[in-house]
């Protein structure tokens, strides 16, 4: 080898026995890059004294100083499954795949961001994750928690996925263990990049699209609803409350501001489209001593409303991220990182996707035109010579509305800006502690962030105006309010939270006797959360334990102990320890399969274990169901709280002292009881499946025991550990990866079943039907319609009211007519009441599956990401749909009352007859209402072309590709249109993009 000051080095790579290795990726400190050819060779400019970095897929990469490039290099081979792209960071611990006992999956972005250039994070998990049911439920136990960059407890929403290296899901009790008590159900790990030595990379990313609406609200014109609403008091024995030749006039006449059609939903307000803009820098970097990484992105939505072209409604996102990684001296390492976003959403002071729900058809015209007043009035003329006019028009309004007019209000009102600011801080220290004993080392954590919210407003006062109309024209005005601008922008709080965690931690690993490796690690941690207008400050604390030990690098062991402590229990159970464990056999390391071509990996594991945690003690209601305005805190405390006056026949009196909170000194933790058995197989050098069964307890949940008191002793029940779930089902995923000479082809799809169920309940039903023990835990009860009752279910009286035929049963919902939603009586005792009620349907689906392809052909790429569920129902009366479905009274009419029954439709008939009354009996969960919520749905599809290298180096960059990509692009579902609608908020959108991807 020749080398010289500044000059070309030439070196040769070969494997350990010899053998030349291609396409080695060598990098130098000052960003020169060079690659091995087919004879292992390579060359590069140096300096004196620089360093180079040797990376292979499957090979260990090495760091050479410029003195030691003298010969052959000689790379190893990392055994499957162990090389360093192979590596699980779990938070507070980093194993590579091949050693791990529990059940888990991740995924690196790196080689994906290419042909998927989603960027949401939440986007990259469903669907690509082994048993998540969504973003974020694992295995249907409830909500995981987030760990990012070991921090427990940070939002994934703030995070751009060009930001993420890594997502890692860990699902059993014995991956969890060692985060204690927010581990219960179970972690999502997210590792942020990091820069790397001697690869200096700056890569740019923009994309810009748009968004259309897949549903919207269709709401009933002036003339149906009129219509419509005669007919629902012609129902209730009144008379019609809009006449005949008024109705005429809405259907015939063009005067369209006398005679309003008004669609909050249509595109007059709504916008077909919105447009979308992504932009993010990312430079990183480094040497053998120092490593940065540092993202930059702004992120820009249009508003789906925005009728007011001085506020430009829409959403700004900025953020910047600053990792640092430098060595203090031979045994310290340390890190720093900084994140910082900033978000605004700018809108009008008015949500008229809201009020749209609300705001019936003929209310008012929002708009006057001012050549439609008849200004030969003085007063007319004068009042609008001292209006302001928007586009030649005057703001309208109606008596009931007056100075709120809701539409008025998005233009003239003014605007409201809400803030939203993260900050977030941590800081790493690692101890190389050789000196002291060999594979001892430390590590030390802390972190610190900040989020707040607030609102910035103008608010505006304006005039509003209602007419009064002689033919077509408006003779006088009706005046509400005053035009008066407001000078002062506005400042309101909508909260803060602070949150500071650390922890430390020893490790030790050795091999002792060759084939014997042991790891050890003793972690104490400490997280606590403050937020305004919230007394009690959340913490978190515990101390946990883990040894790993392997025999051959084939037989693993894993044992994980915490002790957890919580403030929410009384002293003296304020501590509980969780043991966990399990084992792995690497079978095809045994010499009967080690040198097979169909397996050449299989591994078989078991875990299981017991957790104790406090993420479910919370407050409930008398009924037991969640209280989330209350504090979980004191629960165990017998509490007291003033009560009325008693007074006394002398005059006097006293305040009398209520008990509202029974006490219960030996309230402790609720325990997961985790079994988990798997296996994962690589066949063919082509497929990998994995398959775990799982079975999971959640026992000792809080609640009150309903059946250990009389009714009368409602608020003295003390809070009890007594609730059992049970989780069973399993999961399968397989990847398949093949290459045919410029074709590639990946295919990946996963499935999770599970089955939940109430194991133990205390409950008091007067019949067993209603028991929820023994039943799925999401079972919805209702009851069961029969349809609806007809003109022959009735006769008419002496006094020509209708009666119900005798032997019919009685419903105890207020009377009913034909029309009306029929139900069956399950008790026999010919009433129907709630006791009629029992298990119709679930509203979680207990199985989710996804399946993704990847097709590569040259420098094209096809990609498409498909999930789904089936099993469940949702409810239409849900109040997320805002009575859209359950119309009675005033309620605005939608399209699906065109299905009503009456007379003429009975045999025909999609929804009950309508009433301009509140109707107590058609509207209750029943059959009737629940519909089926399964789905196959294209989430995402994406089109790459990655531009030759000539033309990259014409352009003086190092990668070029471009994409196109949508969203939400198919879907098959009997009930799509229902599960797709969004009732008085941001529509459910399809999106297209186009992408530009750069690196330098």
């Amino acid at each position: 080898m020749a080398q010289t000051n500044s000059e070309e080095v030439t070196a040769t790579v070969v494997d350990e026995q010899g053998n030349p290795i291609s396409g080695v990726n060598v990098f130098s400190s000052k960003g020169e890059k060079a690659s091995s050819d087919i004879n292992g060779q390579f060359k590069i400019k140096l300096l004196d004294d620089e360093s180079v970095v040797l990376e292979k897929r499957g090979y260990e990469s090495e760091i050479i100083s410029m003195s030691d490039l003298i010969g052959k290099i000689t790379m190893k081979k990392s055994p499957f499954l162990a090389s360093e792209d192979d590596e699980i960071k779990m938070g507070v611990a980093t194993k590579v795949r091949r050693d791990i006992v529990g059940a888990l999956s991740s995924i690196n972005t790196q080689d994906r961001l290419t042909y998927d250039n989603t960027q949401f994070v939440r986007d990259y998990i469903n669907g690509l994750m082994l048993g998540v049911r969504g973003s974020e439920n694992i295995r249907g136990i409830g909500n995981a928690i987030f760990v990012i960059d070991g921090v427990i407890g940070r939002d994934p929403n703030i995070l751009n996925m060009e930001e993420v290296e890594q997502i890692t899901v860990l699902r059993d009790a014995n991956s969890v263990a060692l985060y204690g008590s927010q581990g219960r159900n179970g972690v999502i790990v997210i590792n942020t990049k990091r820069g790397k030595a001697n690869k200096k990379e700056v890569n740019v990313n923009i994309q810009s699209g748009i968004r259309t609406p897949m549903a919207l609200p269709r709401y009933l014109g002036s003339v149906p609803y009129m219509q419509l609403f005669n007919e629902a008091r012609n129902n209730d024995g009144l008379d019609d409350f809009y006449d005949a030749s008024l109705i005429q006039e809405f259907s015939t006449s063009s005067n369209k501001y006398k005679y309003p059609d008004l669609d909050l939903y249509s595109t007059e307000y709504v916008q077909p489209f919105v447009n979308f803009t992504n932009v993010i820098t990312e430079f990183s970097g480094g040497n053998d001593k120092n490593q940065y990484y540092v993202n930059v992105g702004w992120n820009r939505n249009e508003a789906w409303v925005d009728i007011n072209e001085d506020i430009n409604a829409g959403s700004n996102r900025f953020n910047v991220r600053g990792n640092l990684d430098f060595k203090i001296n031979d045994w310290i390492t340390s890190s720093l990182d900084g994140i910082a976003v900033i978000s605004t959403s700018k809108s009008s002071r008015a949500n008229l996707l809201s009020s749209g729900t609300t705001l019936r058809p003929n209310a008012y015209s929002p708009f006057l035109p001012v050549d439609l007043l008849d200004t030969s009035d003085p007063t007319v003329a004068g009042q609008l010579q001292s209006a302001n006019t928007f586009n030649g028009n005057l703001l309208g309004s109606t008596q009931q509305f007056g100075a709120d007019a809701p539409i008025a209000l998005a233009i003239a009102g003014g605007y409201r800006d809400t803030v939203f600011r993260s900050t977030q801080f941590n800081n790493t220290i690692n101890f190389d502690l050789d000196r002291i004993t060999k594979g001892l080392s430390a590590k030390t954590y802390i972190s610190f962030d900040f989020y707040d919210s607030y609102n910035l407003t103008i608010e505006n006062q304006f005039k509003t105006y209602e007419p009064n109309w002689e033919g077509d024209s408006i003779t006088s005005l009706g005046v509400f309010g005053e035009d008066l601008k407001d000078q002062t922008e506005n400042i309101s709080t909508n909260g803060f939270t602070s949150r500071f965690g650390l922890y430390g931690l020893i490790n030790y690993d050795t091999t002792f006797a060759k084939d014997h490796s042991l790891n050890t690690t003793l972690l104490g941690f400490y997280n606590s959360q403050r937020q305004n207008d919230v007394i009690q400050t959340d913490v978190d604390t515990h101390l946990g334990f883990q040894m790993s030990y392997d025999y051959k690098k084939k037989l693993f062991f894993d044992f994980t102990g915490t002790y957890a402590n919580s403030i929410k229990l009384p002293e003296g159970n304020r501590g509980g320890f969780s043991p966990t464990s399990g084992i792995a056999y690497l079978i095809s390391e045994e010499p009967f399969l080690k040198d097979s071509k169909f397996i050449n990996y299989l591994k078989l594991k078991a875990s299981g274990g017991v957790m104790k945690s406090d993420r479910g003690i919370t407050a409930l209601n008398s009924g037991g169901s969640v209280n989330n305005g209350a504090s979980p805190y004191y629960l165990y405390d017998l509490n007291y709280s003033r009560g009325n006056n008693i007074n006394w026949g002398d005059g006097n009196s006293n305040r009398r002292i209520d008990v509202t909170q029974g006490e219960n000194l030996d309230l402790t933790f609720e325990e997961r009881i985790d079994l988990n058995l798997g296996f994962e197989t690589y066949l063919m050098n082509s497929l990998w499946i994995e398959a775990n069964y799982f079975k999971t307890e959640l026992d000792k949940q809080i609640t009150f025991l309903q059946d250990q008191y009389p009714s009368y002793y409602d608020i003295f029940r003390p809070y009890n550990n007594f609730n059992k779930n049970l989780y069973t089902g399993f999961e399968i995923g397989m990847n398949f990866n093949k290459t045919y000479e410029d074709f590639s082809i990946s295919l990946g799809a996963n499935v999770l079943y599970s089955q939940t169920e109430r194991t133990e309940r205390s409950e008091v039903f007067a019949e067993d039907y209603l028991q929820t023990q023994g039943r799925e835990i999401s079972t919805i009860f209702g009851l069961v319609d029969q349809g609806f009752y007809s003109e022959a279910d009735f006769t008419t009286d002496v006094n020509g009211d209708r009666v119900l035929n005798a032997g019919l049963p009685v419903p105890q919902f207020g009377s009913v007519q034909p029309g009306d939603i029929k139900y069956q009586d399950q008790n026999g005792d010919n009433i129907i009441d709630n006791d009629d009620r029992s298990a119709i349907g679930q509203s979680s689906s207990p199985w989710t599956y996804g399946v993704n392809l990847n097709l590569k052909y040259k420098r094209f790429n096809f990609f498409v990401l498909a999930t789904g569920q089936s099993g469940a129902d949702g409810n239409k009366l849900n109040n997320s749909f805002n009575e859209y479905y359950s119309v009675d009274g005033n309620d605005k009419y939608s399209e699906v009352v065109l299905g009503r029954w009456t007379p003429a439709t009975a045999s025909t008939a999609t929804f009950p007859r309508l009433s301009s009354q509140t109707n107590q009996n058609n509207f209750r969960q029943s059959t009737f209402w629940l519909y089926d919520t399964s789905f196959f749905r294209i989430n995402r599809a994406q089109i790459t072309y990655e531009f030759q290298d000539t033309l990259c180096n014409q352009l003086g960059i190092e990668d070029f590709s471009i994409n196109l990509s949508g969203t939400n692009l198919f879907e098959i579902g009997e009930n799509k249109d229902i599960r797709q609608l969004r009732i008085g908020t941001t529509p459910l959108s399809r999106a297209y993009t186009l992408g530009l991807r750069m690196s330098f």
